[in-house]
């Protein structure tokens, strides 16, 4: 699979394609690796080639998304500003991933603005799309209370007192 026909990349122009591909290097990962773990720092972005990988979060590694698209992005914290990674990544199946170094990316997406603009416009709406299909999910999962902050770090619980979430 080539990096111009996933949806992330799709139009954008060739320079740049190629100067986004040479930050590039091709890995290949057994079932059960690792890629990184929730709260490592936060230094690559990967594309999917092939395979399937479970993002997951807290300390019993509760499933949030899983990645098993070919051109599928994840390990996105590196390219916007978030020092550590929000999740971990764990291989599910053999995978062939394309990881990009984090910084020699930004620093390719800043020097054309235009198309770097575009990947990200690209990249937050697949977020956002993850980040519906999550809400779903937890939908089903369990009911949970309302609790309103009315604009400030305080909510309301059941009988109606205050309680600070920051402590």
């Amino acid at each position: 699979m080539f990096i111009q026909q996933t949806d992330l990349f799709r139009g954008l122009s060739k320079e740049f394609l190629k100067e986004v591909y040479d930050t590039a290097v091709k890995e290949s990962f057994k079932e059960g690796e690792l890629l990184f773990l929730e709260g490592d720092k936060a230094m690559h972005f990967y594309i999917l080639l092939k395979g399937r990988v479970k993002l997951a979060v807290g300390q019993i590694r509760q499933l949030v998304y899983t990645v098993e698209h070919p051109g599928e992005a994840f390990g996105w914290s590196s390219l916007v500003g978030r020092e550590l990674y929000s999740a971990t990544a764990k291989c599910m199946a053999d995978s062939k991933i394309l990881k990009f170094d984090g910084k020699q990316l930004k620093k390719v997406l800043e020097r054309d603005s235009g198309n770097g603009l575009e990947l990200f416009r690209r990249l937050a709406a697949a977020l956002g799309e993850r980040l519906i299909r999550s809400y779903g999910a937890l939908a089903f999962a369990q009911p949970s209370e309302e609790h309103r902050t009315y604009g400030s770090s305080l909510t309301l619980e059941q009988g109606g007192t205050e309680v600070s979430e920051n402590p």
